[in-house]
């Protein structure tokens, strides 16, 4: 069986396709369409007409490409930066039909639970206890599991682009004060949820998601190249140097350092404070840059337990997007 996921996060739509052979979600083809959502909606505004456009065209090509590898539907889904947009209802609904992909959001607490699960198949048993934390756009997950799935996650409004839009939109770089506003943000949102991550005490820790790939890279992690066999180790203490340096830089001089992508540059600052400041307050010193995360999850979960798994998550999103829509103008394509 071969199957595909198609993540619609806060700068791309990304599709994998991959073989289900023996339990294991074997990559065959990868492909991403750039669209950088959340650099053009701000939080809790509607996502605009032309942004839904590019929405809509990503998701129709990536849905031709799963087509042409021989994959089935497209398991396809939206992260923070849909879900907490006024109109999200409609968004769905217009890419449902016009691209016939059921595409949903799934609550930040099912994100977290199944990047958990992603992690914990890649990180194997003998990680024992594992907590687990993973920064997007919107949101920050993090989770803590003794077993396949979670124990205990939380998802919290810590996304490296909102809180870019938040803290970060007057000064380039920012000035010292706005950077410690930001950390006394994350330190209140967090205190809680650490509190518990530190009182299960778990034995490893995993990082995923290409914020904290890329802040990997920056403190010394083997580049991509290298293949995701070779273990990425991010230290607390070179997270905070790095913390230092990118916020003496403005946003076109960061995109130069080691692992800084230019459309990822602007918000690589806020989530190096989220990073740093999530290992603090949980206790941890090093964690692993793991290269599984939702999509995995979701593949792992589908394969596991079938294919009515999805069908339901879908089924109650679709529901939700049948009540109260914020209306979009945008009409749907005639044949």
């Amino acid at each position: 069986m071969r199957i595909s996921v198609v993540d619609v996060g806060s700068k791309t739509v990304r599709l994998v396709v991959a073989d289900a052979a023996d339990g294991v979600p074997l990559p065959v083809h990868t492909a991403k369409w750039r669209l950088r959502l959340s650099e053009q909606v701000r939080p809790g505004e509607a996502i605009p007409e032309e942004c839904v456009e590019g929405l809509v065209d990503a998701v129709a090509a990536a849905q031709r490409t799963a087509h042409r590898w021989g994959a089935t539907a497209p398991l396809a889904f939206a992260t923070a930066v849909v879900r907490a947009s006024p109109n999200r209802q409609e968004v769905l609904r217009t890419v449902r039909t016009r691209t016939g992909v059921s595409l949903c959001t799934l609550p930040g607490e099912l994100e977290a639970e199944l990047t958990f699960l992603g992690a914990r198949r890649w990180m194997g048993w003998r990680s024992g206890p594992l907590a687990l934390l993973d920064i997007g756009g919107g949101s920050l997950e993090v989770a803590f599991g003794r077993g396949r799935l979670p124990d205990f996650v939380a998802s919290l409004p810590l996304g490296a682009a909102r809180l870019t839009h938040e803290f970060f939109t007057a000064e380039d770089p920012p000035t010292a004060a706005q950077v410690r506003a930001l950390r006394r943000k994350v330190r209140h949102q967090l205190r809680d949820v650490a509190a518990r991550i530190r009182w299960e005490g778990p034995r490893t820790a995993a990082v995923t998601s290409r914020t904290f790939q890329q802040l990997g890279r920056l403190c010394g992690a083997a580049p991509g190249r290298h293949g995701p066999f070779v273990e990425r180790r991010l230290e607390r203490s070179a997270l905070r140097e790095a913390v230092g340096r990118l916020a003496a830089l403005p946003t076109t001089e960061r995109a130069l350092l080691p692992g800084i992508s230019a459309p990822r540059a602007e918000q690589s600052l806020a989530g190096a404070v989220v990073a740093h400041t999530a290992m603090k307050l949980t206790g941890l010193r090093t964690v692993t840059v793991c290269p599984w995360a939702i999509r995995e999850g979701i593949m792992l979960r589908h394969i596991e337990d079938g294919a009515s798994w999805w069908a339901e998550v879908s089924r109650l999103d679709e529901e939700d997007a049948r009540a109260d829509p914020v209306p979009l103008r945008i009409a749907p394509a005639t044949s």
